[in-house]
């Protein structure tokens, strides 16, 4: 049986698979910057009540596969993260700031992921009527 999670509207499984990039895709998440990042991100998802099911930081890109309330959003909680993030990291890694205008791409990709396969969830809609 899958694992939902609720809160006092709903019951929810929405798991996104989010990918961002520092400015102009330097290679600074490197030197302790990435596990500064990686307690950051912790951080903000912990007070945010989602779940990292899978973090890795590479030293131009952060995948990050995590589960996140509907109702706040995917976008606030990736918004949240990188405005937190690149504003310790630049107070904590000065060197950042010579490198960087600002830390994070105002870009990032989202993508939804399992649950059943999207042709499944359109049978069991047209079915719906013949019940």
């Amino acid at each position: 049986m899958k694992n939902y999670k609720s809160n006092r509207n709903i019951v929810y499984s929405c798991k996104y698979h989010v990918v961002w990039c520092p400015k102009y895709r330097r290679e600074v998440l490197v030197n302790g910057v990435d596990n500064r990042l990686r307690d950051l991100i912790n951080q903000v998802l912990t007070e945010k009540e989602a779940e990292a099911l899978e973090l890795e930081i590479m030293p131009d890109h952060v995948h990050l596969l995590v589960e996140v309330d509907p109702q706040f959003g995917i976008h606030r909680l990736v918004k949240h993260i990188k405005g937190i993030s690149s504003k310790i990291l630049r107070e904590e890694f000065p060197w950042l700031k010579s490198r960087l205008p600002s830390l994070w791409t105002n870009s990032y990709f989202v993508s939804t992921v399992g649950g059943a396969p999207l042709e499944d969830i359109k049978k069991y809609i047209e079915n719906q009527k013949k019940v």
